[in-house]
């Protein structure tokens, strides 16, 4: 089964500090779409997590999105990832770790970069998938609390969200970008990244299966590299036998642990 597999089509060939508001510009809203938007902003906690310019103000655990059923037009305020990639991004040969992506253009703090695109898995499926782990992205009640604890080392300023009762659900989906993705499973980790993955519905109401948004972080400028932090737990990645596996870290960051996993 692919997920968000409409992203593909966007694909392209061939030093600021880390804030808790990504970006300070007002949230000004036309008062008809905020009408028309309004069970979605109340999701939201009565806020548009975005700016006027489609920026987001700062990370939560998950953003609703205006969705098929919404009366707004395609360019409501809250239809940011829906319109897909804006930047310039190029694919290209890195050092030391093969490929990579890079903006042409420079890119505003709190900017949507692309979605991260691949097959949808349950937890069984994604475990006997050991090969590739780089490219397997936890997603919905097994990445919540990953995202919470990354956000609060990268921004700790970023008070982390009340977390919600899911019913006792633990059925947990993972996203595999291996054999099928967007340009998206080119953007590789860093202990110092300038982009976070950020968990956001608009086409169902299912918080195990959210689609995996990446934004700016900082502001960055032209050429270069995007990275995000993969999240992973040192000596929690074992092999198909339950033997720990362990993979250096080539980031190059001041801040760079040494190992991916």
């Amino acid at each position: 089964m692919s997920f968000g597999m409409g992203v593909v089509e966007n694909m392209v060939n061939t030093e600021s500090s880390k804030v808790s508001s990504l970006s300070k510009k007002p949230n000004v809203v036309k008062t008809k779409e905020r009408r028309n938007c309004a069970l979605c902003v109340a999701k939201n906690g009565g806020e548009i997590p975005y700016n006027y310019d489609g920026n987001i103000v700062y990370p939560k655990s998950l953003i609703y999105e205006c969705g098929p059923l919404c009366k707004c037009p395609p360019a409501c305020y809250l239809r940011v990832t829906q319109r897909g990639i804006r930047f310039k991004l190029e694919i290209f040969k890195t050092e030391s770790r093969d490929w990579g992506v890079r903006s042409l253009s420079s890119i505003p703090s709190g900017s949507f970069i692309c979605e991260y695109v691949g097959e949808l898995l349950e937890d069984k499926e994604a475990e006997r998938r050991t090969g590739n782990d780089e490219y397997l992205f936890d997603i919905g009640n097994k990445y919540d609390n990953t995202l919470a604890e990354g956000m609060s080392k990268l921004m700790p300023g970023l008070e982390k969200e009340k977390e919600e009762e899911d019913g006792g659900e633990t059925t947990g989906f993972t996203v595999d970008a291996a054999k099928k993705g967007n340009i998206g499973r080119f953007i590789n980790h860093s202990c110092s990244p300038n982009l976070y993955a950020q968990n956001v519905l608009y086409d169902h109401e299912d918080k195990r299966i959210p689609h995996v948004m990446l934004f700016a972080m900082d502001n960055i400028p032209p050429l270069q590299e995007l990275t995000y932090h993969y999240n992973y737990m040192i000596d929690q990645v074992r092999d198909v036998n339950g033997n720990i596996k362990k993979k250096i870290c080539y980031c190059g960051s001041s801040e760079c642990t040494g190992r991916l996993y």
